[in-house]
């Protein structure tokens, strides 16, 4: 997967994330090396890694000499140069783990909380925050990214049913979860963050255009375009759980019948009360028609499958879909299978979280910049908003 990168002055924080990603993919790397892969020059690289040195965020380090002249000093992330904590809340509890800036796990933790309602939750919230941060003392804690069950801001589908948040709906998330834990606070839907996660530590490192499917308690899914999250115009993109699949066929809390997710999700294996193996002999024939829905939509060089199933589940599920239907993925050049299976379960979820938090204080992308000025009516490349956002990414 390409990064790619922009010489004009007002992409220095895009340029920041990027030159980061590059270190944390590749290093030990050059900066000469790193100036191929992102496509800007020697000199903006240098500019950037000099920030980034100071401040911690990369090593430097140089080999012993083996002939004449000295080797290139190489870069490396530096993991204890700063941690994120990532939030995933479900309607079955709250998941939370403390990241550093390679993608490890320092430590995780889980508190059960059937349908808590905000208060409660955040309060869990605040708690697991203080007892993760307690393990690096004086480390620099970046920020915090919560991913919880979507779609946001659709009232009649919003923090409604068994598989979101009931009694979500209107609450500040992002200014609750800065309350709450004194960290600047960012959040996205659980698939989306997934996404995010497999594509930095995951399957997702080997593809520029794949299509996650979330398997949880309900059922999404993300196309992730040239590395980045297709998120739609108002970030619901994904919720192909709600497409309907059955006529006339069992209602859903969105008001349609026959939604994908009422017969393709924890929740619906968890109603039917049958054994795995019979629940994926079951549902077979409608898993194999949603991938065929993905490809022909999509695409995607591949389709990971993932989420919070066991992966021997989803091994099941990948399994069943031996016998794929024709669709425009049945190529003859495939290097991909058309079907994988994540590795990272939960973890995806959480890194993925903490990633936006990572993202979004050392280098905000710029559509997170356009959103925030074209709100406040202002051209993005007047005023003050550029500057106090570079400002603030390395703050």
């Amino acid at each position: 997967m390409a990064l790619r990168g922009t010489n004009q002055e007002f992409g220095r924080p895009y340029n920041r994330r990027i030159v980061l990603e590059s270190i944390r993919l590749h290093g030990p790397i050059a900066r000469g090396d790193i100036a191929k892969r992102v496509g800007l020059t020697v000199q903006t690289v240098s500019t950037i890694v000099r920030e980034l040195e100071e401040h911690g965020y990369v090593l430097s380090m140089r080999e012993e000499p083996r002939g004449r002249g000295l080797p290139p000093a190489t870069l490396r992330i530096n993991p204890e140069g700063g941690y994120a904590v990532g939030i995933h809340v479900t309607p079955l509890g709250i998941n939370a783990a403390l990241i550093n800036l390679s993608g490890d796990v320092i430590e995780s933790a889980y508190r059960e909380a059937p349908n808590a309602t905000p208060d409660h939750a955040f309060d869990l919230i605040g708690a697991m925050v203080l007892e993760l941060t307690g393990l690096r003392p004086g480390g620099r804690v970046l920020g915090i990214g919560m991913a919880l069950p979507g779609p946001f801001g659709v009232e009649s589908m919003s923090f409604v049913g068994p598989t979101t948040m009931t009694g979500w709906k209107d609450v500040a998330l992002r200014e609750r979860l800065e309350a709450s834990t004194g960290l600047p606070a960012f959040f996205e839907t659980d698939m989306a963050a997934a996404a995010m996660g497999e594509r930095l530590y995951g399957l997702g490192i080997g593809y520029s255009e794949y299509y996650y499917l979330y398997f949880g308690v309900g059922l999404g899914g993300v196309m992730v375009h040239d590395g980045s999250a297709l998120r739609g115009a108002w970030g619901n993109a994904g919720e192909i759980g709600h497409i309907p699949v059955v006529p006339g066929g069992e209602p859903c809390p969105c008001g349609n019948r026959g939604c994908l997710e009422r017969y393709l999700s924890l929740e619906a294996l968890q109603r039917r009360n049958i054994s795995d193996a019979d629940w994926v002999d079951e549902v077979g024939p409608i898993f194999r028609n949603a991938i065929t829905i993905v490809e022909n939509l999509f695409d995607p060089e591949t389709i990971i499958l993932g989420g919070l199933a066991s992966t021997d589940l989803l091994e099941r599920l990948a399994g069943s879909a031996a016998r794929l239907a024709n669709s425009i993925s049945a190529r003859s050049d495939r290097t991909a299978p058309r079907l994988t299976v994540a590795r990272g379960g939960q973890h995806a979820v959480l890194r993925g979280a903490a990633a936006l938090a990572v993202s979004g204080v050392l280098s905000p992308r710029f559509g997170q910049i356009f959103t925030a000025e074209r709100e406040r009516g202002r051209d993005i490349l007047q005023g003050k908003g550029i500057a106090a956002w570079a400002e603030l990414s390395l703050a």
